[in-house]
């Protein structure tokens, strides 16, 4: 038995909560408001506190501290309508110890008091608010992304290192600037390498820097991305595509806290939080031989694995509003609504790209969409009648049955699309690069292939 202590400003839930628990023999409270809640917690001194996080007057978010101050010991339990990824942070390093999503599922609530009596003699970790982020938002309501937001506010006031996993296009970039953001490094750089983009040479000159004359080209001095992460975090994307050399000077970095430059004699210290993301399975990597089992260990400290969107369909109904919203701010654009049939067709696909294919064919969608709604015939790759690929694209694409649907791909569809574009954005170049994905060189080349 522990004394529970239910405050919430809707009486069904008290009520609901209070009911069940009494039948559990626990002594239980309720309260409508944080500061009824504090009254009988200083007289109650409850084990468990389940605390909503918006109600009328203070919310559960700014009680959360006063009510530390009269019941150090206790654990906190928030509950919640809504699904931002803020409220997630900020709640757990303000001091929760589990958040839940109404409507309640009495299940996991039982599961949540569980754990939190399991942890009742444990000491309470020191919490800071976190900053409004400025940033991109992560949204999501299935149960994966909630621990992930979860494990960032636990994470992101800590130093240690974090393996961010997940199929290529799930975000794991936006996961790490989350971390970076919500913790004590966020005034300080958040840089980013991917090191599969760079041979070898010139991926350990771009992570430790060089000096002058150090190797052909090297005219001048050039600083590292560990340098320029100075004391703030340094994210490595594809980590698992490190040449064995890389890796071992990785390691030493890890270890040792300094680099050396490519050709010189002075070591430099490191402070930068490291962040990690890959696509690949590092325990397979390990039994090849191709990765390194004691940096492998240095990195993944944390790990936080992304889902494929795919296994979180329930994501896509918050998910596509925030990204409709960003892409209206990119695209100075005025996208206010997603037609049924469209949004079906969104929500039934399997997006083998994951967010990254998702956030690309809206923003395709917008950049064409003649009005203020995206209708079905805008998503036709993925619209239910596109399903046979073999029988269905090369009508829709305007072709012949017997033209080459890669030799499309390769110059009609790119043509066409990129012209598409630019008269949308009316004729703005930077724009269009941002839209297409693409250099300011490549779009130049395929306006030559236009103009030829």
């Amino acid at each position: 038995m522990c004394k529970l202590l239910i405050v919430d400003d809707d009486k069904g839930i008290r009520r609901t909560l209070e009911l069940h628990f009494n039948t559990q023999q626990h002594d239980v409270k309720t309260a409508n408001s944080v500061d009824d809640g504090l009254v009988i917690a200083k007289i109650f001194s409850p084990n468990i506190i389940i605390l909503d996080i918006r109600m009328e007057g203070k919310s559960g978010l700014e009680g959360i501290g006063e009510f530390k101050q009269f019941c150090p010991n206790a654990r906190i339990i928030m509950i919640t309508a809504f699904h931002d990824m803020q409220s997630t942070i900020e709640a757990m390093q303000n001091g929760a110890d589990e958040y839940i999503h109404k409507p309640l599922d009495l299940d996991e609530i039982d599961a949540a008091v569980g754990s939190a009596l399991q942890l009742q003699n444990n000491s309470n970790l020191d919490a800071i608010n976190i900053p409004d982020s400025s940033g991109n938002s992560i949204v999501g309501c299935s149960k994966a992304m909630k621990e992930i937001f979860k494990n960032i506010g636990r994470v992101a006031m800590t130093n240690a290192s974090v393996m961010i996993t997940g199929e290529s296009g799930t975000g794991k970039e936006m996961v790490a600037k989350a971390i970076h953001n919500a913790g004590n490094k966020t005034a300080q750089p958040f840089v980013a390498i991917n090191c599969a983009a760079l041979v070898e040479t010139l991926l350990e000159s771009e992570m430790f820097g060089h000096k002058k004359g150090s190797f052909t080209g090297a005219v001048r001095d050039q600083m590292g991305k560990f340098e320029l992460a100075q004391d703030g975090t340094l994210f490595l994307d594809e980590v698992g595509e490190l040449a064995g050399s890389i890796q071992a000077k990785l390691l030493r970095v890890l270890q040792e806290k300094e680099f050396t430059p490519v050709g010189g004699k002075q070591s430099q210290t490191t402070n930068a939080r490291i962040i990690c993301a890959t696509n690949i399975d590092f325990q397979q990597a390990i039994q090849d031989k191709t990765f390194r089992e004691d940096l492998f260990y240095r990195l993944q400290v944390v790990r936080i694995h992304i889902p494929a969107l795919r296994e979180r369909k329930e994501d896509l109904p918050l998910l596509i509003p925030a990204l409709l919203a960003r892409i209206n701010r990119d695209l100075d654009t005025q996208i206010n609504r997603v037609a049924r049939d469209a949004m079906e067709a969104l929500c039934a696909y399997d997006w083998p790209g994951n967010v990254r294919e998702l956030e690309n064919l809206l923003t395709k969608a917008m950049a064409l969409c003649p009005g203020k709604i995206l209708t079905l015939d805008l998503f036709e790759s993925i619209s239910p009648q596109s399903a046979d690929i073999d029988s269905g694209s090369s009508a829709r694409l305007g072709l012949s049955p017997q033209q080459d649907i890669v030799e499309l791909s390769l110059h009609d569809l790119e043509l066409q699309y990129t012209v598409e574009v630019l008269e949308r954005v009316s004729g703005h170049k930077g724009k269009a690069c941002d839209i297409l994905k693409i250099s300011r060189p490549k779009l130049q080349r395929i306006l030559d292939r236009i103009e030829a």
